[in-house]
């Protein structure tokens, strides 16, 4: 079995569509997101209390971070771990990151006790992530390099070689270019840089 590189991470790429799960008239309504911060979450919740006026509870899950991890599982009202757990459990599943998973239910006036209830959360998150459009990504570093112009051959003759990303750059007397490097290269483009006078290389935070 072919292993995956340290530095591939799977989230989705785009809103999923909305799914509907079934229980005792209860009704689920599934929908995954992408996000990137922890502030977009409160954003789709509200919308989704917006399209489901009548819900009795939004529950949701999220996970961020392609290296270290920070997830949070809310049961919005149900039972202590009834909810957001289920949910957050099939983004661990799927092995997801930088993504919101929230279900929407409203209630069919027949109650499905604790484990009726881990049940459906778990099977509408399945659900809707099975509707998801997933996606594998590479974790990037991101680097300053300077030089002066008379190097800027040198210089461009690594991006094209080594297929970099140039995000900015600045090219005058004294140049300077923003690149992205794939994790598992950094180290091996750090040292070509560092191995040419004249030039120096850093790493940014994004």
């Amino acid at each position: 079995m072919k292993s995956t590189p340290s530095d591939i991470y799977k989230t989705i790429d785009k809103i999923s569509p909305e799914t509907l799960f079934k229980e005792r008239k209860s009704k689920f309504y599934g929908v995954a997101f992408p996000i990137q911060s922890e502030d977009e979450v409160k954003q789709y919740v509200e919308m989704l209390r917006k399209k489901h006026p009548s819900a009795n509870h939004v529950c949701y899950a999220w996970q961020l971070g392609t290296e270290q991890f920070r997830y949070r599982a809310n049961d919005d009202g149900e039972p202590n771990n009834s909810a957001g757990m289920p949910i957050y459990g099939q983004i661990q599943s799927y092995a997801l990151t930088n993504v919101l998973v929230a279900v929407t239910r409203i209630f069919g006036g027949t109650k499905l006790g604790v484990g009726g209830l881990i049940q459906a959360y778990r099977e509408a998150a399945r659900i809707t992530l099975e509707e998801a459009d997933i996606i594998e990504k590479k974790i990037q570093r991101r680097f300053q390099v300077n030089f002066e112009y008379p190097n800027i051959n040198k210089v461009m003759r690594i991006i094209k070689v080594h297929q970099l990303n140039i995000q900015s750059q600045k090219l005058e007397a004294s140049c300077s270019l923003i690149i992205d490097v794939r994790k598992q290269k950094a180290v091996q483009i750090m040292e070509v840089f560092e191995n040419i006078p004249g030039i120096t290389i850093q790493e940014l935070s994004f």
